[in-house]
């Protein structure tokens, strides 16, 4: 019999972490409403943006990778292609033409396609990211997903953002996004551990969408 796989958990500091139960429940009824909602009404929207990246570079429309979630357990994220296929591979030969310490930032990436650079700008890449909220592995506000490489450089205090499940969107989103660095991110993310609630998550939601409409600090 196939062993389940025990995931890591991280020392919490309760002084920073709280369990809320009642709010956990309310946040991912609004998660399942809130995306299902969003596919449906923006259903036409992900078929013409599918139909614009096959149709501009060679390669599936979907862009898969493994990112780490709560407790440390890596699942799968969805997104619009926004490079050409194989750029992963890549990125070890760019690393350092890297623009931002600890994680790989790059102002103009070479792997990144022109209808790419639309898509990064405007978040629209993003949209496939309602699955992962309508299968449980993000929310619609928390911490944005990081890669393995970025969790390793996390010291233990950073680590507390990996206690609650991860978004689309948080205070680091409409806070100048790639404008601020490794360790303000990690610290606006810890921050939203210790804040997070209901009436927070409908402000930063709000705070949001004009971040977005005027490509606040996106690349």
């Amino acid at each position: 019999m196939k062993k389940e796989k025990k995931w890591p958990t991280y020392e919490i500091d309760y002084s920073i972490y709280k369990k809320k139960h009642f709010y956990d429940f309310i946040k991912r009824c609004i998660d399942i409403f809130g995306a299902l909602f969003g596919l449906i009404i923006l259903s036409w929207v992900l078929l013409l943006l599918a139909i614009l990246v096959k149709c501009t570079s060679k390669g599936p429309a979907l862009y898969i990778s493994e990112r780490i979630g709560r407790y440390g357990k890596p699942f799968k994220i969805y997104k619009f292609r926004s490079m050409r296929v194989g750029a992963d591979a890549e990125i070890e030969q760019l690393m350092h033409l890297s623009e931002r310490e600890g994680t790989f930032k790059m102002k103009n990436d070479p792997r990144v396609t022109k209808f790419g650079k639309f898509l990064r700008k405007t978040s629209l890449d993003e949209l496939p990211q309602l699955f992962n909220v309508l299968n449980g592995t993000m929310s619609i506000v928390g911490p944005r997903p990081c890669v393995k490489r970025e969790e390793e450089q996390m010291s233990d205090y950073q680590r507390q953002r990996l206690n609650v499940k991860q978004g689309i969107t948080c205070i680091w989103q409409c806070s100048g996004r790639a404008n601020t660095t490794f360790d303000e991110q990690m610290e606006l993310d810890v921050l939203y551990v210790k804040k997070r609630g209901f009436w927070f998550d409908i402000w930063l939601i709000l705070k949001t969408i004009p971040a977005v409409l005027f490509g606040k600090g996106a690349e």
